[in-house]
């Protein structure tokens, strides 16, 4: 028999903490090269409508979870809106590392989403002042919410300051926070401009598409860390070089960065940022084989272009979990 569990279960099943403190482990593991993450597999559509993503990875068992294998399948289409469909939709499927048997499929928005605010909280808890107490957001989308939602599991975040470009995403975000943070959703600020959000603010979540730099350094305060899950592609950027070129540099993983990462490639590119400075990944400061912050004056940046390890290692713990606690619809295939 095999579950299926939905984006109610997933929530229940791996709260926001627990994905984090999976973050650090799994990566961990990765920067000791125990995990398997082959390249991703695109297939576009011959008419050009959309692209569907094979993302497969395997992870061995860790102190606190069990070894997972599986993979990821996401699709982008554009056109979907137009229809009332969703642009990006994903499932993930795990199945058992023993046997090959199938043991779930999970809706994979929730699963990315949580994973990638995961990601961004163990960053911060690892690399941000431990005072502190404001929090940026740029870009109010979906990430923008876990990103939120996680940051403030690790820190005390009196004030959370939203800016988007699109008002209504601004309007809603509160709300939608409350599903992964309830206690947290009282204290979002909607602000006019990202100089509004990023002035004397503690720690800066950049979560957008965009193309060029959405602040400018000079609104960035000594001691201020960022995590940057936009700008996934060589073409995108969200962070201004020269906050790059001052920061402390940690990433999930280097090899990923260095092709994918746009901020990075660009500055890069630019002469603004030596390739030797993008050296740290998040697994190194894990396990002790490279600092965290090393003072409270310090801009520390971690970057993440994700990887199907971080939806592994929730999948296969959500469906783990599930199994013992009898939640999620069964499936019988045979």
């Amino acid at each position: 028999m095999m579950l299926a569990l939905g984006a109610q279960d997933i929530r229940a099943l791996v709260p926001m903490r627990d994905a984090i403190e999976m973050m650090k482990q799994v990566f961990a593991l990765y920067s000791d090269g125990k995990t398997i993450t082959p390249l991703r597999v695109p297939i576009g559509m011959p008419d050009g409508s959309g692209t569907v993503l094979f993302m497969p990875a395997y992870v061995p068992a860790g102190e606190s979870s069990a070894s997972a294998v599986g993979a990821k399948i996401v699709s982008v289409f554009a056109g979907n809106p137009a229809i009332g469909l969703p642009t990006i939709n994903a499932l993930v499927v795990v199945v058992d590392p023993a046997t090959g048997v199938p043991l779930g499929v999970l809706e994979g928005a929730t699963i990315t989403a949580l994973r990638t605010g995961a990601v961004s909280g163990a960053a911060t808890d690892l690399l941000a002042r431990p005072d502190a107490s404001t929090l940026a957001i740029i870009g109010a989308g979906v990430q923008g919410v876990t990103q939120a939602a996680a940051v403030c599991a690790v820190r005390d975040i009196a004030e959370i300051r939203v800016a988007d470009i699109n008002p209504q995403s601004v309007a809603t975000f509160a709300e939608r926070l409350s599903v992964w943070a309830p206690a947290m959703s009282t204290r979002v600020r909607g602000v006019p401009s990202a100089q509004a959000a990023v002035d004397g603010a503690d720690v800066i979540c950049t979560a957008t598409t965009a193309t060029s730099a959405v602040f400018d350094d000079a609104w960035v305060a000594d001691g201020t860390h960022i995590n940057a899950v936009g700008a996934y592609t060589p073409e995108m950027q969200e962070i201004p070089d020269a906050t790059l070129a001052r920061a402390a540099i940690v990433v999930d993983a280097v090899e990923a960065a260095m092709h994918e990462a746009g901020d990075l490639i660009q500055a890069i590119a630019r002469g603004a940022l030596s390739p030797e400075r993008v050296r740290v990944e998040l697994g190194h400061v894990v396990t002790g084989a490279a600092p965290g912050r090393q003072d409270a004056a310090q801009v520390t940046f971690f970057k993440s272009v994700g990887n199907a390890i971080q939806d592994m290692i929730v999948a296969g713990a959500a469906v783990e979990r599930a199994q013992a606690r009898g939640i999620g619809q069964t499936l019988a295939l045979t």
